[in-house]
């Protein structure tokens, strides 16, 4: 670090601090919504608990990309916001360090941060869509341990009706085992077991062993009279359920690696509709990348308050900013991939819009003495406080009149 000026390694202490923070607790909050409805899902489908986070480390790559945006452009933000209320902002610009020398250390954070943002919604986020996919496919149609639901009947070729208190190792063991096996001929078993177990056949892989330890078998049999059986450990075979495969990755467009978009999108042997939702999500992906090197300039613009006021309305504006860009890009895709409009139009006619006004704002803060776009939004606030209070006045005096 001692190759960097000691400006430059201050700013960079400022911005990493809450730019990790923001990272940790947006990833962290679009987790924990999302844990709370996989738990919901797998008890459902009766599966594992340790499914449930295999599914939310599959999902890591597309909150990650959500959350690196936000961590920049709140990071530098808070930076700066700090700088300019403690006037150090102001003595570095009166020894001729400007905006654009002081945002050295925070692009150079942009340009790697987009760098990784470009291989997270590139490569790694398509791959971990589909694992997340397969997951689900998987717990659906199940493994048989994972399928049996703990206090519920399941039934195995309309001939094994199997019920147990507990499930561990991912369905393996199954403690509580209450089963009844049914027989052509009219043979009934009624089994009860401390524990089970099940076992695959090397020489029989579409058949598994149920393994059952300290139990007891009631036989009936038609016209003869029930026996009852106790055992040490008693076997159990069971004929697997033919379990369609999943499907091979491309179901769906967020599913392709950015090549794969390009050779898609750009082929005339493919359909039209296959080439407008390929095309769209290029497209989509690209400009939320490129969309974080503007992060920069949009939080020094909103970062710095007028003289003598201390707001953090910046704050709340950038965030709704960006969250009402990510929804315009999300719309921008929708449409586009119904081939109403094209993609590039749809997608960087919104970034042109948007990035106009954050040069526009950049400029005002950097170049127009008390320009700061935080100042013209706290007096239309405040002008605004004003007219509704009058308002609200005014309504009571005529309701007041009419009494």
């Amino acid at each position: 670090m001692k190759f960097l000026p000691a400006i430059d390694r201050y700013i960079l202490r400022l911005v990493l601090m809450p730019m990790f923070a923001v990272f940790i607790i947006a990833a962290s909050l679009l987790v924990l919504d999302k844990m709370l409805k996989l738990f919901d899902f797998v008890a459902t489908e009766g599966g594992p608990v340790s499914v449930v986070f295999r599914m939310l480390a599959n999902l890591l790559p597309e909150y990650a990309s959500l959350a690196i945006p936000l961590g920049l452009l709140l990071g530098i933000l808070l930076a700066f916001r700090k700088l300019a209320t403690s006037s150090e902002l102001d003595v570095m610009r009166a020894v001729g360090l400007g905006y654009t020398r002081l945002l050295r250390v925070p692009y150079a954070i942009a340009l790697v941060l987009a760098g990784v943002n470009l291989v997270i919604v590139g490569y790694l986020q398509p791959l971990s869509r589909y694992w997340y996919e397969q997951l689900q496919f998987e717990l659906r149609s199940g493994a048989l341990g994972a399928s049996i639901k703990v206090g519920e009947f399941t039934t195995l070729q309309d001939k094994i009706a199997l019920r147990i208190e507990e499930s561990r190792e991912e369905g393996r063991q199954l403690i509580g085992i209450f089963a009844r096996v049914s027989s052509p001929r009219g043979q009934v078993l009624t089994i009860s077991a401390r524990e089970g177990r099940f076992l695959a056949l090397k020489d029989s892989p579409d058949t598994v062993i149920l393994r059952l330890t300290q139990g007891q078998i009631i036989q009936d049999e038609p016209g003869k009279s029930p026996r009852v059986l106790s055992f040490s450990s008693h076997d159990l075979p069971i004929d697997l359920p033919a379990i369609e495969k999943f499907r091979q990755r491309g179901g769906m467009e967020r599913e392709y690696i950015l090549p794969e978009l390009l050779q898609i999108g750009w082929n005339d042997q493919v359909s039209e509709a296959a080439r407008n939702e390929t095309r769209a999500s290029f497209n989509y992906r690209m400009v939320e990348v490129v969309m974080m090197l503007l992060l920069p300039l949009l939080a020094v613009a909103l970062a710095v308050p007028p003289k003598r006021s201390t707001s953090a309305l910046g704050v709340f504006v950038s965030i709704v900013m960006v969250v009402a860009y990510h929804k315009v890009n999300e719309y921008g895709q929708a449409v586009a991939a119904l081939g109403r409009v094209s993609p590039e139009l749809a997608l960087w006619g919104p970034f042109a819009m948007f990035a106009s006004l954050i040069v526009w704002m950049y400029w005002r803060i950097a170049y127009v003495p008390g320009g700061q776009p935080i100042g013209a939004l706290e007096r239309f606030a405040a002008n605004f406080g004003k007219w509704m209070r009058k308002l609200a006045a005014r309504f009571g005096r005529d309701r007041a009149g009419a009494a």
